[in-house]
């Protein structure tokens, strides 16, 4: 049984909702992201989605925007971001990692050299942001020949067809994008959100995680009453670099913001 599918049926006989925060690799420097990652799990992450740094990350806000050109400016790589999850498996074996990203640095590696590395590192699942799921069937067949999932979008704006089309070639979890825009957005519409997850449902038994918007205790809470999963990327990201500003930074340790998201959603 894969690492994700093995997290998500242990919470739902716990009755608990998975946490799921993303960094990106290499940010605010290559040296601290295992740290980060052991930090996150203390404070109560479920799985970790990582970022593979991009020259051009056309679907982030700002904040993570800015966190992709620091990693760049270490000239952070996807070989990178691999030697960190294979160091980070020498300690936590059970954790999934989800890597996050765009085509190009995976299709420049070779789809089935990336499949076989990503395995051995330890990665349990690839969400490729740019890559339409009927465009994706090559990588599919090199990630699941490795056991690695194939985690899809699904946007505000997929139609029922679509949405069909989606859960029909994903493995692992879904990820519902919560609105329309950029990574960072904050109008988010808790009420459409359930709706559209009474619809993909319909059509999935995979777990539905949810993302963009989450920001504080209250949304992830509020997500967390019908989601599956509950993704914050641009908070915790401007989190950590405001902790790198004011030379509070300490990699190791457990994030507050984690733990108080994580506080919230069990009051679920």
């Amino acid at each position: 049984m894969s690492r994700i599918k093995a997290c998500f049926e242990e919470l739902q006989q716990r009755a608990r909702k998975a946490l799921i925060p993303y960094i990106v690799g290499g940010d605010p420097d290559l040296e601290s992201t295992v740290s980060q990652m052991h930090g996150m799990v203390a404070a109560g992450a479920d799985v970790l989605e990582i970022g593979v740094p991009f020259s051009d990350p056309m679907a982030e806000g700002p904040v993570i925007q800015l966190a992709h050109e620091r990693a760049l400016e270490h000239n952070t790589s996807l070989q990178d971001v691999l030697k960190c999850v294979k160091e980070f498996r020498k300690a936590d074996d059970n954790t999934p990692v989800i890597l996050m990203g765009y085509l190009n640095p995976v299709e420049k590696f070779g789809y089935q050299a990336f499949a076989k590395q990503a395995s051995e590192s330890g990665v349990d699942g690839l969400l490729t942001v740019d890559l339409p799921p009927e465009e994706a069937g090559e990588l599919n067949t090199a990630l699941a020949a490795e056991s690695i999932d194939s985690i899809f979008l699904i946007a505000p704006t997929t139609d029922e067809n679509r949405i069909a089309k989606i859960c029909a070639g994903a493995t692992g979890y879904l990820y519902y994008v919560s609105l329309k825009g950029v990574t960072g957005a904050n109008k988010l519409n808790v009420e459409e959100v359930q709706q559209k997850l009474t619809l993909i449902r319909a059509h999935t038994k995979l777990p539905i995680s949810v993302g963009f918007g989450i920001k504080d205790p209250e949304s992830a809470k509020a997500v967390a009453q019908f989601a599956d999963g509950v993704v914050v990327g641009s908070a915790l990201v401007d989190y950590y670099a405001r902790l790198k500003e004011s030379q509070n930074w300490d990699a190791k340790a457990a994030p507050k913001f984690l733990l108080d998201l994580r506080t919230a959603m069990d009051e679920v």
